[in-house]
């Protein structure tokens, strides 16, 4: 077993994306990605009580070229896309798509949580896709919390959701199209969990919520994503308090990557061919329909 050491940390800013408030630790000026992990954002906000969805959330879109993931953390969201994909996933869950050659979707709060109001909280993040799979068919995955297999840590209380790859046995139901791990991990105050990482994957950890002290380095607090060097094997985690962290970490593509918008191909002819797709219609066309 050998640690792995920090390479950077970096802070999850506020930034408006659209008019929607984001904390976004990736990418920064510093850094413009972390291969094959493109961005991060994160949103926290509440709804008021009696609004209707069609007013909030993010309306329709497109997407080619890579998977939009978003982890419900607080309420809950509703996609839709123009393949006919329609599904409400709660707090706990999680939306995975990949938008392979193209397709329009919408993220909203559900009818009655628009109705009823609260707090939603939201994580979104984007991973590049293969070349040699940018053009497949869409896939949509929702999962319900109950859906995500679950380990425990080494010694105290908490859970770790495994949603691609594998830890302590359990397997994700995620298969993505290059090699990841990506676990979200709630763990109460005390608890200890070492990750076993293969030292060619690059890693992040971005805390959420409560501070963790990551061994060899020391204690790191909520809204900060520490980016890890490719120098060992493990990554030793202490709940310092109670805590929600994500680890993410996945086999680099070593691709060129070409970014426009909503889409992410490996050159600018391709994006040209993506933005062209989209405004012919090939993409589909989404209609949203609301229960009232």
């Amino acid at each position: 077993m050998k640690l792995r050491t920090v390479k950077a940390l970096q802070y999850a800013d506020m930034v408006d994306m659209g008019g929607m408030p984001v904390r976004r630790p990736l990418p920064t000026k510093r850094m413009d990605m972390v291969d094959p992990f493109l961005l991060l954002h994160h949103h926290s906000g509440l709804i008021e009580q009696d609004s209707h969805p069609r007013e909030i959330g993010v309306g329709p879109h497109p997407h080619r070229g890579f998977s939009p993931v978003t982890f419900i953390l607080k309420g809950d969201v509703h996609h839709r896309d123009s393949r006919g994909n329609s599904s409400v996933v709660k707090a706990g869950g999680v939306q995975w798509m990949n938008a392979g050659m193209g397709v329009m979707h919408s993220e909203r709060p559900s009818l009655a949580f628009a109705q009823s109001g609260g707090e939603q909280e939201i994580i979104q993040l984007w991973i590049n896709t293969p070349h040699v799979h940018k053009m497949e068919q869409p896939v949509y995955i929702a999962l319900q919390k109950e859906d995500i297999p679950v380990a425990k840590p080494d010694s105290g209380n908490g859970a770790i959701s495994v949603i691609a790859g594998s830890l302590k046995g359990r397997t994700g139901p995620v298969h993505p199209w290059s090699e990841q791990l990506i676990l979200r991990a709630d763990l109460q105050a005390g608890a200890v969990i070492s990750f076993p990482v293969d030292e060619s994957f690059n890693a992040l950890l971005y805390i959420i919520s409560g501070t963790i002290g990551l061994r060899a380095y020391g204690p790191v607090e909520p809204l900060h994503m520490v980016v890890l060097r490719n120098d060992g094997d493990t990554i030793e985690v202490k709940a310092e308090t109670d805590t929600t962290f994500l680890l993410l970490a996945g086999k680099p593509l070593q691709e060129k990557v070409a970014k426009y918008g909503p889409f992410v191909m490996t050159d600018q002819t391709e994006i040209l061919e993506a933005m062209r797709d989209y405004q012919m219609g090939k993409m589909g066309i989404l209609i949203e329909e609301f229960d009232s």
